[in-house]
């Protein structure tokens, strides 16, 4: 029987011979990453060890996000702790405020994760580099102390569940409406512990900033990780990272698309510096598999209180908001700033909305202004925050007040996610987001363009 890509990586990062889905490794990781809320206890674990190193100085990685730029006391407490931990150990991977970013969206970018890897992280969407080809698995943050002394951690080898899209997008929909519509229909618990593998057509076309978010959210359907098998996509994003002046790798190529070749057709060659790309096996065993038509995929929105509360969005109506966020590690790319930018270019947000964009990285940020975007969203309205995960966990840079609504480009809408209990968060895509800020309510693109 053969294996799935992740049961194939999952074999090269452990001693054993095979693997089955069930059975507990001992694997050798090839990062592991903390933040400002989940590191602080695995540095404490780590230092009543008294030990002396970490296992890998360059394979730690510590990025304070969720709370920074520090908000209070309490959290630049929380941010001291990693920076006086990464010097005097001398890990080489910490970010500090002005070159951070949010973590799941900085790691990519830096090239710090390649297809291939074995990443885990103290945060439940370490599932996002998925979308290169890795397995990238959350983890608590005993965990994460252990892989700092041993650069090891133990797992259970997922069952994998395969989600085939077919056709072409719709308008107005990209990679947070495939997952929204996948997390709908499965619910939020329908691939508990499940490695949740991407394929088809429409993935195979797919940017990788939406693949990206894809995986991202897989976590809110119970999934252990989210998988795309790296293709040409995959090796030109990675090309672009290592060798910015190879070109974009956000895009897939048109010219190929119409002369009607796959993206896909590299399979286990290993790449100096670009990872290795994995494949499924066609005997590969799935405990579940679904089939989408993208051409029935509408532009949704998860309603309160749960990602799996899925609507078109034109079955809202008059769903007046107080808030929109745009950002975050699900939908803070260059890309999705450039959406939302296309939507509010030459016109105002309701009088009494707050928008809040949130580029993902320093560099999206910079991007950004280059090509006049931070200028679009501030004379709309709005404002224009350093990267920061803020308000997604009702941190800071947003909080909402008993009985306001917002709109967000975010992956969670729990019950007093971004603030008061009394609040309420609804889950969209960037255009979505940008064409609510306009009307002062949920609306669809198409009513502002």
């Amino acid at each position: 029987m053969g294996y799935t890509i992740t049961e194939k990586i999952l074999l090269k990062h452990t001693k054993t011979k095979e693997v089955r889905p069930g059975e507990f490794l001992n694997v050798k990781i090839d990062l592991c990453l903390g933040n400002d809320i989940t590191a602080p206890f695995a540095i404490e674990e780590f230092e009543k060890l008294g030990l002396k190193k970490v296992f890998d100085k360059k394979k730690v990685v510590l990025v304070p996000d969720h709370f920074a730029p520090a908000k209070d006391m309490k959290s630049a407490n929380q941010c001291k702790i990693l920076a006086n931990f990464a010097k005097k150990y001398g890990v080489k991977n910490y970010f500090e405020v002005g070159r951070m970013g949010i973590e799941h969206a900085l790691l990519p970018e830096m090239g710090l994760v390649l297809p291939g890897d074995l990443v885990i992280g103290a945060d439940s969407h370490t599932c996002t580099y998925g979308a290169l080809g890795a397995v990238s698995v959350g983890i608590g943050s005993t965990d994460l102390a252990a892989a700092f002394v041993t650069g090891e951690c133990w797992l259970k080898t997922p069952e994998s569940m395969k989600f085939i899209f077919f056709g072409k997008l719709n308008k107005w929909v990209g990679g947070k409406d495939l997952i929204l519509h996948t997390i709908g229909d499965i619910g939020v618990d329908g691939a508990l512990y499940k490695a949740m593998e991407f394929c088809g057509e429409t993935i195979e076309n797919l940017s990788m900033d939406d693949r990206l978010a894809m995986c991202n959210m897989a976590i809110e359907a119970g999934g252990k990780s989210g998988i795309i098998a790296p293709d040409q996509i995959t090796l030109r994003y990675v090309k672009s990272i290592k060798n910015p002046s190879a070109g974009s790798g956000f895009y897939p190529a048109k010219s190929r698309a119409k002369r009607g070749e796959r993206s896909r057709g590299i399979k286990n060659k290993p790449r100096r510096g670009m990872g290795k790309f994995y494949s499924s096996d066609k005997d590969a065993k799935y405990s579940a598999m679904k089939e989408y038509d993208a051409k029935k995929i509408e532009p949704l929105v998860a309603v309160p209180s749960l990602p799996s509360n899925v609507k078109p969005v034109k079955a809202l109506k008059d769903v007046w908001i107080d808030q929109v966020v745009i950002g975050s590690c699900t939908n803070g790319r260059i890309s999705d700033l450039r959406v939302a930018a296309k939507i509010l270019r030459g016109k105002k947000i309701k009088s009494n909305i707050r928008l809040i964009v949130i580029p993902a990285t320093q560099k999206i940020y910079l991007e950004a202004v280059r090509e006049g975007l931070a200028k679009i969203f501030v004379e709309a309205g709005g404002v224009f925050s350093t990267p920061t995960c803020g308000p997604c966990l009702g941190g800071h840079m947003g909080i909402l007040a008993e009985g306001e609504k917002a709109i967000s480009t975010t992956n969670r809408n729990f019950i007093g996610r971004m603030g008061h209990p009394g609040s309420g968060v609804y889950l969209a895509n960037p255009a979505i987001a940008a064409a609510s800020a306009v009307k002062g309510k949920i609306a669809h693109p198409e009513e502002v363009i």
